[in-house]
């Protein structure tokens, strides 16, 4: 599957910062869950959700010019179902 906006992929951490985490996503590109992005509750300490190497499955929420991709690992999970 090509990479492209709302598309979602698994991918592997590959750096972990203050900040969010970047993602090694297909065909040898790099996108980064801010940290915002990564649970639906607030994160405190980005370590308690991911450590390096992991596998995960996120949404691409955008493509820059520049190449930067943004993407999003709480958007990329199973809609809650509502009761």
């Amino acid at each position: 599957m090509p990479v492209q906006v709302g598309a979602i992929v698994e991918g592997i951490v590959s750096g972990i910062t203050n900040f969010g985490a970047f993602v090694d996503i297909e065909k040898g590109k790099t996108g980064l869950v801010h940290i915002s992005e990564v649970a639906d509750e607030y994160v405190k300490n980005i370590h308690d959700y991911l450590k390096n190497r992991q596998k995960v499955k996120v949404k691409i929420l955008s493509i820059e010019s520049n190449g930067k991709i943004s993407l999003s690992i709480k958007q990329a999970a199973l809609p809650k179902k509502e009761v």
